[in-house]
């Protein structure tokens, strides 16, 4: 066969996969209970978040545990907004995404000029910070107890609000496939190269004339809207807004998820995220009350068997199971990673 033909076909594939994956996403609804349903979008909630850390994390090469915060920021603006000024979804997720980009903007200076372990340190105080305010602002945010009665989502002006998991789900998946094809579109443009050239090599970035604090300020703010916009859907999905839900355990599982997917890779942090969900949530239940148990063991089994995150892991034509894709690099923190979005 034509090595011409042969190169067509296997540029095909992900196109090909892609599609399938599209088709049995939007058949879940029809087979899957509704408990169920609503863990598929919350999946998709926790996999936007998981691609704000990727960011920083496997794009830039900023390790960080402060993505939660932008993610409460975004949640508690969607639930504002929804309860004071318009249920309409995509002027909430606009609005919460802007709310997400000023607070890194905000914070972000204070963090990009460190890097490492200070970098990560600095966004863990951060991440503390939002999270003793949310519980102190009992006229904002409800403190403690929460912000609760926020009304189900109308998905256009004039549509019926959704108070049906399914049809939560269709609009919950509809504006992750938007933001999921705006991330990867960026991340392919000179400005998303600057990025993984911050990672790789920032002094020779430096060198040719690149003001790199300022891309990584871009970067951190990219990455603070992502995570707004992922707080919009979550309120959404829960109608419910608790601090926990920009605490340090959210901020670690969505770098766990980065780590288990594959630092670098986009589907990957998906990926990740959906595998740390369903252990969470789903075999959690099954096993009452040993659900961050599980947590570790998928983390250990991650380490140790997929060193490069489960986007690292191929099966090559003459042999077995090999680590190294293109775009997934060694899983830890800080790893450098190769991008594939």
């Amino acid at each position: 066969m034509s090595p011409v033909l042969t190169g067509d076909r296997t540029r095909m594939i992900p196109y090909a996969v892609g599609l399938v994956l599209l088709v049995v996403l939007l058949a879940l609804p029809w087979y899957l209970s509704a408990y169920t349903i609503s863990t598929v979008s919350r999946i998709l909630v926790f996999g936007l978040l998981a691609m704000s850390v990727n960011l920083l994390t496997g794009i830039t090469g900023l390790p960080t545990l402060g993505q939660a915060a932008y993610f409460g920021v975004g949640a508690y603006t969607g639930a504002i907004v929804a309860t004071r000024l318009t249920e309409v979804g995509p002027l909430q997720l606009v609005l919460c995404a802007l709310a997400g980009a000023v607070a890194a903007a905000v914070t972000g200076p204070v963090a990009v000029r460190a890097r490492g372990v200070p970098f990560l340190m600095i966004t863990l105080a951060i991440g503390e910070i939002g999270y003793s305010a949310a519980g102190r602002m009992d006229g904002v945010t409800g403190g403690t107890d929460g912000f609760r009665g926020i009304p189900p989502v109308v998905p256009l002006p004039g549509m019926e609000p959704l108070t049906n998991d399914g049809l939560v789900y269709y609009y919950v998946l509809a504006c992750f496939l938007l933001l999921y094809g705006l991330v990867a579109m960026l991340l392919r443009s000179p400005f998303g190269l600057a990025l993984r050239g911050l990672r790789d090599n920032e002094a020779r970035l430096r060198a040719v004339g690149y003001p790199t604090t300022r891309y990584a300020l871009a970067g951190y703010v990219l990455a603070g809207t992502l995570a707004g916009a992922a707080g919009s859907l979550w309120t959404t999905v829960q109608r419910f807004v608790s601090p926990g839900d920009m605490g340090f355990g959210v901020a670690a599982l969505a770098l766990l998820a980065v780590i288990i997917g594959g630092a670098g890779s986009m589907w990957g942090a998906v990926l990740g995220a959906g595998l740390c969900i369903w252990v969470r949530d789903y075999l959690g239940n099954m096993v009452a009350g040993h659900g961050e148990l599980l947590l570790g063991v998928l983390f250990v089994l991650a380490v140790y068997l997929l060193p490069r995150g489960v986007a690292g892991f191929r099966l090559p034509r003459g042999g077995g199971p090999t680590e190294g894709v293109e775009g997934a690099e060694p899983a830890g923190i800080g790893a450098s990673a190769g991008g594939e979005s």
